[in-house]
């Protein structure tokens, strides 16, 4: 078995990102990303003090808003005004999930570090992170068929149009999938991202199949992926993302990319007006 580790990748990323943060601080600009959260769950909780901390570490200050749902809007407008916020993202899930479009609409493209808007500047932090783990480890998808298992809001779906823009396109599975094992047999590369844990089985997949957990569901009080635990025990023909580590490592990584891609558009800007 080959463990695809974004950990490992991840160390050498950050490592750029200090010296990127450390020459903006130097021309005057602070980089701030602010985190909007109106919902409290144990998972949500661990998202945030992973990017608290990775932002600590290289030098981006992490402000956490803690809001009702029915006063985001507001908050939203104010941290948009805010020139000392460079980078904005909407915790999801919300508490009332039919209202999602309407707020994430609300944070100006050039804060929206999440990509979750209709007109994004910047590529979804989880898509981006599939695309730079694979890349990492020399996995040429042009030359596979690629299976991308969910097509939610905020890896399946982006992840979709990022890869069709590069020139590959892979084939969808979804819940309406009517024989999913069918699908996952065909595919030399499989991303799953359904928060379903267990979905995917170890007899559902190709002889040295490539295969990227990207999902998140909570059993027990612990964070699972989609992989059933069978898998990692059955199969080492395998290529994939390993328990721990794989594609949230990088996740957290390109979330901060596109907070620094943001702080240095201001950078850029301010010297122009001097």
């Amino acid at each position: 078995m080959r463990l695809l580790n974004g950990k490992e990748l991840a160390g050498y990323i950050k490592e750029r990102q200090v010296k990127q943060v450390r020459r903006l601080r130097a021309q005057g600009v602070k980089p701030k990303l602010a985190i909007v959260v109106t919902i409290d769950n144990a998972v949500i909780n661990v998202y945030m003090r992973l990017k608290s901390r990775y932002g600590e570490d290289i030098g981006i200050d992490v402000d956490i808003h803690r809001s009702t749902q029915s006063n985001v809007k507001m908050l939203l407008h104010k941290l948009a005004q805010d020139k000392q916020v460079h980078a904005i993202i909407v915790q999801l899930p919300l508490e009332d999930p039919s209202e999602t479009d309407d707020i994430v609409n609300l944070v100006p493209p050039d804060k929206d570090v999440d990509g979750l808007g209709r007109a994004p500047c910047f590529d979804p932090a989880t898509p981006l992170a599939i695309v730079w783990l694979l890349s990492g480890y020399n996995i040429d998808l042009k030359t596979k068929q690629v299976l991308l298992v969910g097509r939610g809001k905020l890896v399946g779906a982006p992840l979709e149009k990022l890869l069709i823009a590069s020139g590959i396109t892979p084939a969808v599975a979804d819940k309406y999938t009517a024989d999913l094992r069918a699908e996952t047999l065909k595919a030399d590369v499989i991303i799953t991202a359904t928060g379903v844990h267990g979905v995917i089985k170890p007899d559902m997949l190709k002889q040295a199949a490539v295969v990227v957990d990207a999902g998140v569901a909570s059993e027990g009080g612990k964070t699972v992926g989609d992989l059933a635990p069978e898998v990692y025990t059955e199969r080492d023909d395998l290529t994939i993302t390993p328990k721990r580590g794989g594609v949230g490592p990088l996740t957290v990584c390109a979330l901060f990319d596109n907070v620094i891609r943001a702080a240095e558009r201001v950078a850029a800007t301010t010297q122009k007006q001097t």
